[in-house]
């Protein structure tokens, strides 16, 4: 007879080591659309990611799958932060290439929307809007499942974690939401083969390298960040994980000429007329929203509301520490402010208009 049920995390393995009598069976993700959620479990919280963990204070009925689950979690507590390499001519990191043969291999579908930024430019924010909007149209169907299962990493691959293209595959949501940070070139090919709506947000590169180094900072898929002096230096070389800012925003914007579905939109634009840039956005999709519907995304995807949702804030991802910086931090444009010097910016726009001057594309650094 199964026990009472409980919520496990990584915490729970020293529970684990300490009771052998206590045991966790582990079960594949139910099967879901983001909206509504197909399966046996419509409550499932997901504190490891990828998977449905189900704890039971008695012996387990299937020892395989306990023996499975453990090692998975020890896989994900012995993750050590990689070094950053070239992979491709783009700066790199491991969890994000040692896949990359299924990466470049997966098959979209011509209903997929790809969500592409640069790492730190509102991955996250333009997700959960997405997700609103297809699966989030009345409050009984709101999504049920962390973000990063609902929108699955392509590229990421990391110990303990269902890869992105495997979360892909499964699932059955129609479209399906699949975010990048991949360079144009590294994109897999079926994404334009299939005429693949694209949604691209870009963010202005003196909030951008703040965000990114904080973000850096308590998330462990990335390399050390080092201080904020080298880390700047290190952005402006383009020696970051996803390689050059700069050739990743202009790769995409040149990208528009030649692939219509590719909608092109800027963060400042987005917290300046929240309202103004969703209309936008809906016209691109072709979806039409009700008034109740359409306050509703825009409550439900603001900064604070979006911080102190479990499923939106990664508080449930156990590869990112929290008590070393929060990962939705300040949402804000301008924030840049606060950590450069007067040399630190003087020097960074001349090199800003020096890489700029040959492309259409411009940015605001405040409001």
């Amino acid at each position: 007879m199964r026990g009472r049920r409980e919520e496990i995390t990584l915490n729970s393995v020293n529970r684990l080591a300490v009771n052998p009598s206590e045991s966790a069976v582990l079960s594949p993700a139910p099967q879901h659309t983001c909206g509504t959620l197909t399966g046996p479990d419509r409550t499932a919280t997901h504190t490891v990611p990828g998977w449905t963990a189900q704890f039971w204070t008695q012996q387990a009925e299937h020892p395989l799958q306990r023996a499975e689950f453990n090692s998975r979690l020890s896989s994900m507590m012995e993750v050590k932060r990689p070094e950053l390499t070239e992979f491709r001519g783009v700066c790199m990191s491991h969890y994000f290439t040692d896949n990359f043969d299924n990466v470049e291999k997966f098959q979209a579908r011509p209903d997929d929307i790809l969500i592409v930024t640069y790492p730190k430019a509102g991955t996250t924010w333009i997700s959960h809007i997405l997700e609103l909007i297809y699966f989030g149209k009345s409050p009984e169907v709101l999504p049920s499942l962390p973000i990063y299962e609902c929108v699955p990493f392509l590229e990421l691959s990391a110990p303990g974690l269902a890869t992105g293209v495997e979360l892909a595959e499964k699932m059955s949501s129609r479209p399906r939401l699949i975010k990048t940070h991949l360079p144009l070139q590294l994109v897999p090919p079926s994404f334009w083969e299939q005429n693949c709506r694209v949604i691209y947000v870009a963010r202005n590169p003196k909030d951008n390298v703040v965000s990114f180094f904080h973000f850096d900072r308590m998330n462990f898929v990335d390399p050390e960040p080092g201080d904020w002096n080298s880390y700047l230096e290190r952005f402006c070389q383009g020696k970051m994980v996803f390689g050059s800012w700069y050739d990743h925003v202009t790769g995409w914007w040149e990208r528009r000429q030649t692939h219509p579905q590719l909608l092109y939109l800027f963060y400042e634009d987005m917290k300046e007329d929240l309202p103004r840039e969703l209309d936008r956005l809906c016209d691109f999709l072709g979806v039409a929203l009700g008034e109740a519907e359409r306050d509703r995304v825009l409550r439900a995807t603001g900064f604070e509301a979006m911080k102190n949702n479990r499923l939106t804030n990664y508080s449930t991802f156990d590869m990112m520490k929290h008590d070393i910086s929060p990962f939705m931090r300040k949402g804000m444009v301008g924030d840049w402010k606060n950590h450069f010097t007067v040399a630190q910016s003087e020097a960074f726009d001349e090199d800003y208009r020096r890489k700029m001057k040959d492309s259409t594309l411009s940015f605001r650094m405040e409001l």
